[in-house]
C-alpha cells in the first residue's frame, strides 16, 4: 500500500495545501496524475468548491483531481481510479456518507491493490480502523465508527500539547488516554499540524519537523521524532 496522511491541510500564512503539496507531488510522481477527490467532509460549503479549491492546489504541482461527487457510480469510480484523495472537513459526516454510498470498503480493497492514498485530517482519520480519534463535532449519526482500516492504529490529528488559555476542560492528552483506557491493544499517534505519515514498501515514516506523541495503554506517553522507527504501529 501506499498512503500518505497528513495532520492538516495548511500551517498560517501558506496557501492552501501549501506544507504537504510538495510531498504529495513527490508521493505521486513526475508522471501527471488525475486523483479521485473525496469532498464529503465539506459541510458549510459545497463539494464543487471543494474540488476547485483542491484541484487548484494540485494543479500546482502537475496533477490534477475530480470529484467522486460528479460519478454516476462512485464505486466504479474508486475502482479505475489512478489516486484517491480524501479532504478534511467533519469527519462524522465524511464517514456517513462513505457508509451510505458503501464505499468505505471499496476504498480499502483498492488501496490495498496499490491504489495511493492520500489524505488530511478527517481523511486521515478514516484511513485508521474507526473515526474514534477524531476531534470533531458528532453533527450527525456515522451508522457505524467503523472506517477503512487502512492502517491498524488511531490518528488524532492536530494534536495539542495545551489547553488555550482560559479553557478548564480536559487536554488532548486527557482524552486520548480515555480511548486507550478503553480500546487497550490500540495505538493512538498525536500527529501535529505540519506533518505526515507516509507508509510506501511496507515502512511507515513521520514526515516534517515535529514529533508525534505516541499513546498506548499502560505506557507513559511519549515522543518520536522523523527518522525513528515507526514500524511497530503496522503490527
Amino acid at each position: 500500500m501506499k498512503l500518505l496522511l497528513s495532520s492538516n491541510s495548511t500551517l498560517p500564512g501558506e496557501d492552501y495545501l501549501g506544507f504537504p503539496i510538495p510531498y504529495i507531488q513527490n508521493f505521486l510522481g513526475d508522471k501527471p496524475v488525475k486523483a479521485l477527490f473525496i469532498p464529503f467532509a465539506a459541510v458549510t460549503f459545497s463539494f464543487d468548491e471543494y474540488e476547485a479549491k483542491v484541484n487548484e492546489a494540485f494543479q500546482r504541482v502537475g496533477h490534477s483531481v475530480v470529484g467522486i461527487h460528479h460519478f454516476d457510480n462512485p464505486q466504479k469510480a474508486i475502482e479505475e481510479a489512478e489516486a484517491i484523495v480524501v479532504g478534511g472537513g467533519n469527519t462524522w459526516q465524511l464517514v456517513r456518507m462513505l457508509h451510505d454510498q458503501n464505499l468505505m470498503m471499496a476504498i480499502r480493497r483498492n488501496v490495498q491493490s496499490g491504489t495511493p492514498y492520500i489524505g488530511w485530517s478527517a481523511g486521515s482519520n478514516v484511513a485508521c480502523p474507526t473515526l474514534r480519534t477524531t476531534n470533531d463535532m458528532p453533527i450527525i449519526d456515522p451508522t457505524s465508527f467503523n472506517t477503512t482500516g487502512l492502517v491498524p492504529f488511531q490518528i488524532n490529528p492536530h494534536y495539542l500539547d495545551a489547553n488555550p488559555d482560559g479553557h478548564a476542560g480536559e487536554t488532548r492528552e486527557q482524552r486520548i488516554n480515555e480511548f486507550t483506557e478503553i480500546n487497550p491493544l490500540t495505538y493512538v499517534v498525536g500527529l501535529r499540524e505540519g506533518t505526515l505519515l507516509k507508509l510506501e514498501n511496507e515502512k511507515l515514516d513521520l514526515i516534517g519537523n515535529r514529533s508525534a506523541r505516541i499513546f498506548m495503554q499502560g505506557l507513559e506517553p511519549y515522543e518520536l521524532n522523523p527518522g525513528d522507527d515507526f514500524d511497530f504501529l503496522l503490527k
